[in-house]
């Protein structure tokens, strides 16, 4: 029996987005249920798709909070559990899809390059995608 997830139901959906979010910004893009992920593009679905989420991620969506890496700390958080701890992503954003006031998934943007910081632009980007996922599930 698998376990019922609301964002599930746009699993369709949330390919087409994280591919758009992927070509739109040039770097990975993931959108997770409270679970698993469950979209990946611009990079390995083998490492990404259909994974747990980690105990980390599931701790900011709890929260309700936006995360973004390397504001002065290089510090990302793994994103499946079995996630290479090596934290090869040098650069990421984190937002909750909520909707009804709850958390049902999370969108993530993921950089490999070092020098690359992200901007207030893809933090827009992300939050727009996740209150648009969120709106949707409310439909």
């Amino acid at each position: 029996m698998k376990k019922y997830s609301p964002i599930g139901e746009l699993t369709e959906f949330a390919t087409g987005y994280a591919e758009t979010l992927a070509k739109t910004t040039g770097h990975i893009a993931c959108i997770t249920d409270k679970d698993t992920v469950i979209a990946v593009s611009g990079g390995s679905k083998k490492e990404f798709l259909e994974q747990d989420v980690s105990e980390e991620l599931e701790k900011i969506m709890e929260d309700k909070e936006k995360y973004t890496s390397k504001e002065n700390n290089d510090l990302a958080v793994p994103i499946t559990k079995n996630g290479n701890k090596e934290m090869r992503y040098h650069s990421q954003i984190v937002y909750p899809i909520i909707s009804d006031g709850d958390v049902i998934g999370s969108v993530i943007l993921l950089s490999k390059d070092g020098s690359t910081k992200m901007s207030e632009v893809e933090q827009k980007v992300v939050q727009s995608a996740a209150s648009f996922l969120g709106s949707q599930m409310e439909i």
